[in-house]
């Protein structure tokens, strides 16, 4: 029989691998790692540098309303004095480099932030993003020329954790506990679990995506103990890395560190290498608390106010089991929902109707855009595997998935037709009725009969989805659709109901007016 030693040298070596190749050999990542290259790659040293900047934040709607509501917070809207309404003079009040570490770091939120094990990414998501802040505030007192990378060395330096907890939610749990036994250093856990510590990993993973040499040699470790003096700028940004990350840790507990033996610790180890006294380590506590707060606020990753619930439409001339399947039919508030659904899907769809409103109010929300926000906010609000918007093609006689989340996008994109014209299916039911249905369990009988076959052989383990026709007067020109692989049974309670009506009625303004 194999003994445990001889288990772990061999096993890793193999979930190392297997991780990398689904990391890096994802669609998803690949365009996650072209997209961090290109932002990392972009230098603030003439006009174009900031020209280009400006044209790939303003090429992505959802990050153009981020940078400017950041740019509106209290704290720059003071030093400005007007609302800024343009990304050049965002770049301008913000800084390059604050613009640039900012897009990377929501980047990461984007292509991660809607993983099915949401709480655990949140948490390294965050520790991402408040490392990044720490290595902005080192940058700031550094004499080092381009010292600003330090943001996003930091940023990085938890893209193994992020990384695992997202693609390989498991291992990450293994990791954890292993760890949380006290016998193992969380590099050495990894290591046993993964056959390769986090920060390998990180560097590894920045490797396949060319990230610059200075960046990938500041996600390596260093050594225990007392630190020195860096002797140069790439020693620095390692020691700024590391350190940051230990700081944003601290940070995630809640209470203000200042003074506790931990803080007390870091001090100890990282004071004379950065040199930090306990005066000015206290005090980068709390402007990177507060820094964090904006930038959590900015993103929409905060709770938000909550909005009174809607009226709700009646729906006619559908089958009772559509009848009691319309949107704010049924439904419980509060609890965390085996469906995947997010306890706090009200608060995420009214950040999503302030996105889409202030969008289309600034003039910059084309109709594509529009939609496509609507149906991301649907997807990641309400915790869907699946999502899709479906318009009309007179041409083809059908209607067809335009553009897809989640799942295998290719495949369901292209499979996700059905013709024009009149059927007693769900779909076409939805759309003549103008209804708004959310089926909590797909596999009942009733449901069953009603479900079209090209739907059973495309999404044969959708369990529950909810459909939102798209109807301009009497004109049927497409739907909204998203799914689960799970049963819902929780519904949707008029108040979420009330905040997915606003987002489809700013969909159907969109087409009306053609912008």
């Amino acid at each position: 029989m194999m003994n445990a030693p001889d288990a772990v040298a061999t096993d890793p070596r193999r979930v190392r691998a297997a991780l990398l190749n689904k990391v890096c050999g994802d669609e998803d990542m690949f365009a996650l790692g072209s997209s961090v290259a290109r932002v990392v790659q972009m230098a603030s040293s003439d006009d174009q540098g900031t020209h280009d900047l400006a044209y790939y934040v303003l090429s992505d709607v959802a990050l153009t309303q981020r940078i400017l509501r950041l740019a509106n917070t209290v704290k720059y809207r003071t030093a400005s004095g007007t609302s800024v309404t343009t990304i050049s003079r965002a770049i301008a009040l913000l800084g390059f480099d604050n613009v640039k570490t900012t897009a990377l770091a929501m980047l990461l939120v984007d292509a991660l932030g809607s993983s099915d094990h949401v709480y655990s990414v949140r948490v390294e998501l965050e520790a991402s993003l408040c490392a990044s802040l720490v290595g902005r505030e080192m940058a700031r007192h550094s004499f080092y020329q381009g010292a600003e990378e330090a943001s996003i060395g930091a940023l990085f330096k938890n893209l193994g954790p992020l990384l695992v907890a997202s693609h390989a939610h498991e291992r990450y749990r293994e990791i954890a506990a292993l760890a949380a036994t006290g016998k193992h250093t969380m590099a050495q856990a990894a290591q046993m679990i993964l056959g390769c510590s986090y920060d390998a990993l990180s560097e590894a993973v920045l490797g396949e995506w060319k990230i610059p040499d200075v960046i990938l040699r500041a996600q390596r470790p260093l050594g225990e103990g007392t630190l020195k003096l860096a002797v140069n700028r790439g020693e620095w940004m390692r020691q700024v890395a590391s350190f940051s990350l230990e700081v944003a840790r601290m940070l995630a507990h809640g209470a203000d560190p200042a003074g506790t033996p931990q803080a007390r610790s870091l001090l100890a180890r990282y004071g004379s290498a950065l040199n930090l006294d306990a005066g000015q380590l206290d005090d980068l506590f709390g402007n990177v608390a507060r820094e964090m707060t904006t930038l959590l606020q900015s993103m929409n990753m905060e709770p938000v106010p909550r909005q009174a619930p809607a009226p709700q439409d009646e729906a006619g001339g559908l089958p009772n089991v559509l009848v009691l399947a319309t949107l704010g039919a049924a439904g419980e508030e509060g609890g965390a929902w085996p469906s995947g659904k997010p306890k706090h899907a009200r608060d995420l769809l009214l950040a999503g109707v302030q996105d889409v409103t202030q969008m289309r109010a600034s003039g910059q929300g084309k109709v594509n855009d529009v939609v496509r926000a609507v149906l991301e906010t649907l997807y990641t609000a309400m915790g869907f595997r699946f999502a899709t918007v479906v318009l009309k093609d007179p041409k083809a006689g059908q209607y067809r998935a335009r553009v897809v989340f989640g799942a295998t996008e290719a495949r369901q994109q292209s499979g996700f037709a059905f013709p024009l014209g009149s059927s007693r299916d769900i779909f076409h039911l939805a759309m003549e009725n103008d209804a708004d249905l959310m089926i909590s369990d797909a596999g009942s009988p009733k449901i069953r009969d009603l479900l079209p076959g090209w739907h059973k052989d495309l999404l044969p383990d959708a369990k529950s989805f909810i459909v939102l026709p798209l109807v301009l007067g009497k004109v049927q020109l497409g739907l909204f659709y998203a799914d689960r692989t799970v049963p819902a049974p929780e519904g949707v309670p008029p108040d979420e109901t009330a905040l997915i009506k606003a987002l489809k009625g700013q969909v159907l303004a969109a087409l009306a007016g053609g912008a």
